[in-house]
């Protein structure tokens, strides 16, 4: 190669679009953004007061779920949802909106407390520096965040005002008759008065302060109460309902969970039941996700009913009271609090040895039967197995409709997180409590008529007959009958009868059980509680905020053998004396008290942090009220308020956003914002999915060395088996962002995550096909600037037709899509509109060059930023108004009408969209091609389907 041939080809590669200049693009820009603010938005109050023309601006506040800080970093499945919500608001910006789009870190929890534990290294330094790099991470793809406003929970002015909302919680109940939360003082107020009673027969006035502390416990919104709870000793910590899998296991670390009773801090979210349930109606959501909130809320309608045994009453809960005659047995919960007072020493005359589990007493195989069932999680016990298992407690309780004694047993399938913990078993209409008086040689009553012919008798069927529209039957005694009545008919007089009696009403329950807020661990927030001499628990005033953590020399809980199900929490904090035991001034002078222990759940910093976006560094205020109603207030089309877009995984479909909801209920209800609801549209994306490859042991290979040949696939020459699964650093495929924009660069990283599918689907990965989005970008390059000399290329002469109708197609479709979140079909219509002005060739008008610019620039922010700027501009694309589409061009001049006879086509017409059936009937007619096919044939019938079908039937 000559000289001069090697010169001239080092400058067309200097001003050819390649990974190295994207990498140097998207440098220089995203400082430029960071330098300039351009994704600051304003709030109403200050900045934006007194500019009509913005406030006159539409708002919108786009959020992502919460990252977790992991030492990893990125893998190129984490960014999908990032990436999406950052083109949307590119396109909403664009669009004339004051958009508020931010990232923070939920930056508690468990993985950085477990590498501490391992490495001797503060949670702190570990989660810090893992937020370091995943900030390099997530600005190297180009994310227009507003970073005045990014946050994290681990932050003390941040976790002080998730403190200061504990305590808003705590210190307030709910008032029933009012349907909302009221502060504390406002019930003390009630009972200091008269004006409510005090439980028992004594004054307030007459009540210890400690007796006092325990009535208001029973109506704070937060408390402490001691309660079955999953406690897991691998883990040395307890967890929530949520937090264990349905095979019995902590979700984190796989360890068995077991039955306990502990003292722990409760939020009572069962207060919201109705309205968490009835809210989810204006709720722009999934309905997979409001069905799954629904069916967790579970609310079912029925009545309570009282089964005297002995002093005591057994009260149940039942959606099927009508069935109250054919209950022959009872069954509780093995943690029932009756259990231990009705089990008598010794067993009473006539018991079935069936029943008594091969104990010699009953309260030997009470406490037998409860140990085996402290080994099963929720989950196992309610599975249908073939072998029911329970014992008696040696009591009989009373039918209340019939008089009769129905022996009491306990059994793992009923479960005091339901009902009352307590069943009334009507074995002939429910099949479980068919299989239980099976095996426990039980009576059964039929009561609800069959209509499959099976008969009345019970010992002849081979399972319960269960129906709502058969008729009543064998339910009468001297006070009522039910007898013939069907079963809607049948429950109302069975519940007017038991409420006027007082051993029953008509109730309505929930699946839904108070959250469990307490954790034995390290890093997560402290509560700001402290406990008198007498445990009376104390909130701390707000001067005292934030309660830090303090140091401590082992962060790790105690944790035991984890099938050691007799242990008991010992947590990192209760080791640090000097900091658990402190003299405080609460109001009432100097006293000795006690710090709680515990911490709070992960869960408490993404409560609420879309409220700290918004005024992220008021030092007075959760937030300013003018800013939240800006951002978040009620408006048209959302009555409850809340984020206008938030994106995320379905995975948190329960767990994060029922109680995200629960904290902005409540804080609604004291006053403090506006918002109903947090979170008006939520939209869960897709998961990118990768090839796993296995060896012959199932173990994980290094997808990235992965040979194929002939359609099999090879790792150091050894055949390996591939399957689609996660992406991720144990699976051995991940791939990171950074890999893809060291090759292609980000614009093409965020290109192809986008075009890889619908969003809301999983879709997997392939390296292979992201050139296809990098070729694009090269292609939109050269339309625009010469290879050869780094000039532009473009015209000031007006386009022709063909390239207008083009381009105002795609601007009309790819517009309607990106506000959609329809971003693949997007993409493809920018890519045909650039494939079609590539294959006209030419220099493009320099009006097409810059709405093709300005079309691309939401998916693809750098290339069009640095485009924008060498056409000549001086402010940003960021926010120069989006492409409008003209309606002239985006309607075809013309199409094509087939003209049939007996079927064959005889003709093809160019006629407008909006030709008339008359009109086109006439054209059609007199076609040349059309006349001499018909030769002077008469027509028996025309059938025209205007614009684009002419049918000639001939006579």
């Amino acid at each position: 190669m000559s000289e001069t041939n090697s010169a001239a080809t080092e400058v067309a590669a200097a001003h050819r679009y390649t990974a190295a200049m994207a990498a140097g693009i998207e440098a220089r820009w995203q400082d430029v953004w960071d330098a300039e603010g351009t994704y600051e938005a304003p709030n109403p109050s200050g900045d934006l007061a007194g500019d009509p023309e913005l406030v006159a601006k539409p708002k919108k506040f786009i959020m992502d779920m919460f990252p977790y800080p992991s030492g990893t970093g990125l893998h190129v499945g984490h960014p999908l949802g990032y990436i999406a919500t950052d083109v949307y608001a590119r396109h909403q910006r664009m669009t004339g909106h004051n958009v508020l789009h931010t990232l923070g870190f939920d930056a508690f929890g468990l993985p950085a407390e477990q590498h501490a534990v391992a490495t001797g290294t503060h949670p702190r330094v570990s989660t810090e520096a893992a937020m370091d790099n995943m900030k390099v991470q997530l600005r190297r793809l180009g994310l227009g965040h507003d970073k005045r406003r990014s946050v994290a929970t681990i932050d003390p002015e941040y976790y002080k005002w998730t403190q200061w909302i504990f305590l808003q919680i705590f210190n307030s109940w709910y008032d029933e008759d009012a349907d909302r939360a009221r502060p504390i003082d406002e019930l003390v107020a009630q009972f200091e008065s008269g004006e409510r009673s005090a439980p028992g027969t004594r004054a307030w006035s007459e009540l210890s302060a400690v007796e006092r502390a325990e009535v208001l416990g029973g109506y704070r919104l937060a408390y402490a109460s001691d309660a079955p709870v999953n406690w897991c000793p691998g883990l040395g910590t307890v967890l929530a309902n949520e937090e264990v899998t349905a095979d019995g296991r902590s979700e984190r670390g796989n360890f068995p969970v077991f039955k306990a009773k502990l003292r722990q801090w409760n939020m009572r979210i069962t207060a919201y039941a109705d309205r968490l349930l009835n809210d989810l109606d204006a709720l722009d959501w999934p309905e997979a996700i409001k069905l799954q909130q629904r069916n967790w809320i579970g609310r079912s309608e029925g009545a309570r009913v009282d089964f005297p045994v002995g002093e005591d009453a057994i009260t149940v809960f039942t959606t099927r009271q009508d069935t109250l005659f054919g209950a022959t047995y009872m069954v509780l919960a093995p943690e029932h609090e009756l259990v231990e007072k009705i089990t008598p020493a010794v067993w009473p005359e006539g018991t079935h040895d069936v029943w008594t589990g091969g104990h010699a007493t009953p309260v030997d195989a009470v406490a037998a039967y409860r140990k085996q069932a402290a080994s099963k999680s929720d989950v196992e016990r309610q599975a249908e197995a073939k072998d029911k298992t329970g014992v008696f407690t040696g009591t009989y309780a009373t039918n209340p409709v019939s008089g009769e004694k129905v022996p009491v047993f306990i059994a793992d399938y009923v479960l005091m997180g339901y009902g009352t913990g307590a069943i009334m078993a009507v074995p002939a209409h429910d099949s479980r409590d068919f299989a239980f008086a099976r095996a426990f040689e039980l009576p059964m009553r039929c009561v609800v008529e069959p209509s499959d012919g099976r008969g009345t008798d019970p010992s002849t069927w081979d399972d319960a007959f269960v129906s709502y529209e058969a008729k009543i039957v064998n339910s009468a005694s001297a006070e009522i009958s039910l007898d013939g009545l069907g079963v809607v008919g049948a429950k109302a007089k069975i519940t007017d009868w038991l409420d006027a009696r007082g051993i029953g009403e008509g109730t309505v329950n929930f699946r839904l059980r108070d959250w469990l807020f307490s954790r034995q661990r390290y890093w997560g927030e402290p509560f700001p509680i402290v406990y008198d001499e007498d445990g009376v628990a104390h909130g701390l005033p707000d001067s005292m905020l934030p309660l830090e953590l303090p140091e401590v020399d082992d962060y790790s809980p105690r944790t035991f053998d984890p099938d050691d199900a007799d242990t008991r929490p010992e947590t990192p904090l209760s080791r640090n004396e000097d900091w658990v035991n402190v003299e405080l001034d609460l109001g009432d002078g100097v006293k000795r008290y006690r710090r709680e222990t515990n911490t709070m759940p992960n869960w408490a910093g993404s409560c609420w942090y879309e409220l700290r976006y918004l005024d992220p560094h008021n030092s007075e205020k959760l937030v300013d009220p003018a800013i939240e109603q800006y951002w978040m207030g009620p408006r048209e089309g959302q009555p409850h308020g809340g984020v206008d877009l938030y994106v995320g995984g379905a995975e948190h479909a329960v767990l994060h956003l029922l109680y995200a909801r629960f904290w902005s209920k409540v804080l609604f209800d004291l006053g403090h914002v506006s918002s109903v609801e947090p979170f008006h549209k939520l939209y869960n994306q897709g998961m990118i999915q990768a090839y796993v490859y296995r060896d012959s042991r199932g173990f994980p290979v290094t997808a990235a060395e992965v040979e194929e040949r002939d359609g099999k696939f090879y790792f150091e020459g050894e055949p390996v088996k591939r399957e689609l699964g996660k992406m991720g650093k144990s699976l051995k495929n991940a791939v990171t962002p950074d890999e893809i924009c060291a090759e292609y660069g980000a614009d093409t990283l965020r290109l192809y995550e986008m075009a890889m599918g619908p969003l809301d689907v999983s879709r997997p990965w392939d390296t292979r096909a992201v050139v296809g989005q990098y070729r694009l970008l090269q292609r939109l390059w050269r339309n625009v600037v010469d290879e050869t000399t780094g000039e532009i290329t473009v015209v000031d002469t007006e386009a022709d037709e063909a390239a207008l109708r083009a381009l105002h197609k795609a601007i009309d479709g790819a517009g309607g899509d990106l506000a959609g979140l329809r971003f693949n079909t997007a993409i493809a219509k920018i890519t045909e509109l650039n494939n079609y002005l590539t294959k006209v060739g030419g220099p493009l008008s320099r009006s097409v060059a810059e709405q093709l610019v300005l079309l691309i620039a939401p998916l693809a922010p750098h290339i069009a930023e640095e485009l924008w700027h060498r056409l000549g501009h001086s402010d940003s694309v960021v926010h120069q108004d989006f492409p409008v589409a003209d309606p002239a061009y985006v309607v075809d001049e013309s199409v094509t009408c087939v003209v049939q006879i007996k079927g064959k086509v005889r003709a093809r017409l160019e006629v407008p969209p909006s030709i008339s059936e008359a009109d086109l009937e006439a054209l059609a007619l007199g076609d040349e091609a059309v006349v001499a096919a018909l030769g002077g044939a008469g027509i028996r019938k025309v059938i025209v389907r205007a614009p684009k079908l002419v049918n000639i039937v001939p006579a």
